[in-house]
């Protein structure tokens, strides 16, 4: 049976992914940066509203890329304990060293912390110098599952890879094809990489209900993104649960 874990950024988010269908969320905060750990309010509120929903949490203290401090590292651990005090289900990390590699030490530590929440490793694979080696070492880690684009731009593009990357887990952790994932190649996708789980946004961009806009200044720095909104929409949920609909 398909899974549908999907990106939300907002209660709001949440609950129209619960109302499609989805079995999971992934919170996370800024998702024009790719995505950065949300604000407890926000976990809190899902976890209270949306009873139907496995709730993961993206743990990155920041934008740019997954080579962290030993202060930011300190930051990844305290956030994980405070998700398990919240109550969530799982934690998505992910950390590579200078050279390209997987962090492993830092994934060990990452991993302790989270106890028995479930673990996902994120898109920083698809950054990584070697994706066979770098899976071989999420596994020895023990996490329970890799978001990946098959290491290129979207899902749909790496797919070959994905496909590769399935088979060699054989089982050991899910590979979960994400970005770019939509209603239109799901089914697809499903068939060439042999995935059962999938990552999406399911986002409508939509305008703001401002009716007032200021010309003096522009905060987001894009005059035409400064009152748009991209939300998470349960049609587009519902149609990546069963696109056959």
């Amino acid at each position: 049976m398909r899974k549908i874990e999907i990106c939300c950024s907002s209660v709001a988010d949440a609950l129209e992914a619960q109302a499609g269908g989805a079995v999971r969320v992934e919170l996370c905060s800024a998702l024009g940066l790719g995505g950065i750990t949300p604000s407890h309010g926000v976990i809190k509120g899902v976890l209270e509203r949306c009873p139907e929903l496995r709730v993961h949490v993206l743990i990155r203290p920041r934008e740019g890329d997954f080579l962290y401090s030993p202060l930011e590292a300190e930051t990844m651990t305290e956030e994980i304990l405070r998700c398990r005090e919240l109550g969530v289900h799982g934690v998505v990390v992910g950390a590579l060293t200078a050279d390209g590699e997987v962090d492993t030490a830092l994934l060990a530590r990452l991993k302790e912390a989270a106890g028995p929440l479930s673990v996902t490793f994120h898109r920083a694979f698809d950054v990584c110098r070697d994706p066979y080696k770098a899976l071989e070492d999420i596994i020895a880690a023990g996490c329970d599952r890799l978001l990946t684009s098959g290491c290129r731009p979207s899902a749909v593009e790496g797919a070959d890879t994905i496909a590769a990357l399935v088979a060699r887990a054989a089982g050991r952790l899910s590979v979960m094809p994400g970005c770019g994932v939509r209603p239109s190649n799901i089914a697809d996708l499903e068939r060439i990489t042999g995935a059962t789980e999938f990552h999406s946004s399911a986002r409508l961009h939509t305008s703001s209900g401002m009716v007032y806009r200021s010309r003096r200044v522009v905060l987001s720095g894009d005059p035409a993104q400064e009152y748009a909104l991209s939300r998470t929409d349960r049609r587009i949920v519902l149609q990546l649960v069963d696109n056959l609909r």
